[in-house]
């Protein structure tokens, strides 16, 4: 045992320490009082992690677990951490939610801390935190929507996919959506996993929503919902769908649900299947399953008495939002009809000049994401919406990486992002081993930021403030026999965490 001298968080301590074991660390485990916390030296390196998504937990895992001197500090602008997997994620994906726990075990590790309720470009500016830190690490994901671009896509009625599942899943900022679901038949424009998400829960039986942590809110307004029918559209081919196996497979199996499809949209598909890679062709296969294969007895039985219908509907692309007759809502979608042109990966959808028109309610646009720019100071290029980077290092701005869906567009699940923040995470390393982030001055971390924050009327929530939060959603939801029943509102989550 040593005892030295050390600067804390909060005052000096002379007190006995245990040195941690690798010969890099500058850090120490520091025990007063029966509390365990972190106390570092002024050379420890002091990294900022701006986002606490996927992206940004598994930056700071990867950057934790391979150095031991390593103080990693998350600012979210939330009072509630884990980003996408908490607002994203289907309610009836608990599995997938998984992650949490990784997450959880991250922010709770000694050298990580986690500033939620911290809006940076608003609170603090990136050139405060460069101050403050060696290194800042955006992971802040895609807020954004892609727009349709088509008139009348302004009308109510019409929602981007990101706002109804923020609605459903409980996103502060999409509490008061109120999604119109008095028609009886929805259109989602693109077809990837968010869409068929959306599908299956316009669509899905209440009892097994209301085993969820979906929104009360929510829960509520699809058990009186008319949606009975559900278009999932896309503007090519069967063959370049972008859902995989999964989501697919849970829409043919959605109880009191039948596929709507038109055989026609199938033809030469089964022979193009031959030469696909497996993962694809087990998709293509199920699809043509639903499509164009008669039912058996038992299964034709049950498709009679089922009274929702989804489909799958190809080589359509939106040209306009067609109104009310007073103008002041959606009655309808006009979608105009493509050819394919050209092979593999370099297929496109080309117009012909032919246009349907669907009568429908509701429409929601499946498009993407996009990030937005957080800070003037932050390169952003606004035509592919990502921090412009050369493996995780902002072009053309030194100590500031990236990583997530900021870094490479919003693409792939959340394996994808781990991989890819892992990536971000070895590329800050090198560039400390190597000298190219220069690490020599000290850095004052969090402490260098507090004081900003306090004159700025900023009160950051802690992790264990969150876990309070935490805490009271599953009280909630036990009384209604969910998993939890989610906080909707900011000005509520810091009551709680306040308590």
């Amino acid at each position: 045992m040593d005892t030295d001298m050390y600067y804390c968080n909060w005052t000096y301590f002379n007190v006995e320490t245990t040195t941690l074991e690798n010969q890099k660390s500058n850090g120490t485990i520091i025990i007063v009082r029966g509390v365990r916390g972190l106390c570092s030296s002024d050379s420890s390196l002091k990294v900022c992690i701006v986002g606490g998504g996927p992206a940004g937990f598994y930056t700071a895992q990867h950057l934790l677990k391979t150095r031991q001197d390593v103080q990693v500090d998350v600012y979210e602008r939330l009072p509630v951490p884990f980003g996408l997997v908490r607002f994203g994620v289907a309610p009836d994906h608990p599995e997938v939610k998984n992650v949490i726990n990784t997450f959880t075990q991250t922010a709770q590790h000694v050298r990580c801390s986690f500033h939620g309720n911290v809006n940076v470009g608003k609170d603090l500016s990136i050139k405060e935190l460069q101050q403050a830190y060696h290194a800042v690490v955006l992971s802040y994901g895609a807020e954004g929507n892609r727009s349709m671009g088509v008139p009348g896509e302004n009308l109510a009625g019409v929602y981007s996919a990101k706002d109804f599942v923020g609605w459903y899943n409980g996103l502060p900022s999409n509490r008061d959506l109120k999604p119109n679901l008095s028609c009886e038949t929805a259109v989602i424009v693109g077809q990837g996993n968010v869409a068929l998400d959306v599908a299956r829960v316009l669509l899905s039986p209440l009892n097994i929503l209301k085993k969820t942590d979906i929104t009360g809110t929510a829960l509520n307004a699809l058990a009186e919902s008319s949606v009975r029918r559900v278009l999932v559209v896309g503007r090519r081919g069967p063959l370049q769908v972008a859902c995989t196996i999964k989501e697919l497979r849970e829409m043919v199996n959605l109880p009191n649900t039948r596929p709507e499809m038109v055989a026609a949209e199938f033809e030469g598909i089964a022979e193009a299947v031959k030469d696909l890679p497996r993962p694809r062709k087990r998709l293509i296969e199920l699809m043509l399953k639903a499509a164009l294969e008669v039912p058996g007895e038992r299964e034709q039985q049950r498709r009679n008495l089922t009274s929702r219908t989804w489909g799958l509907r190809f080589l359509r692309s939106p040209l306009e939002v067609l109104p009310t007759s007073d103008l002041s809502s959606t009655a309808g979608i006009r979608l105009g009809i493509n050819r394919l042109e050209g092979t593999g990966d370099g297929v496109r959808a080309v117009a012909t000049g032919e246009v349907e028109d669907v009568s429908c309610g509701l429409i929601i646009s499946s498009i993407g994401y996009k990030s937005l720019p957080i800070d003037s100071f932050v390169p952003f290029d606004p035509r592919k919406a990502v921090v412009p980077n050369t493996m995780g290092r902002v072009d053309q701005a030194a100590g500031l990486y990236c990583s997530g869906w900021v870094k490479r567009g919003p693409t792939g699940v959340i394996a994808t992002t781990m991989n890819d923040s892992f990536d971000t995470a070895r590329t800050l390393l090198q560039d400390m081993d190597s000298g190219a982030l220069d690490v020599s001055a000290a850095k004052p971390g969090s402490q260098g930021v507090s004081a900003l924050l306090k004159d700025r009327g900023v009160k950051p929530v802690s992790f264990s403030d969150w876990e309070k939060i935490d805490g009271e959603e599953i009280r909630r939801g036990e009384a209604e026999g969910k998993p939890r029943e989610k906080l909707l509102d900011v000005e509520e989550m810091l009551r709680v965490a306040r308590m």
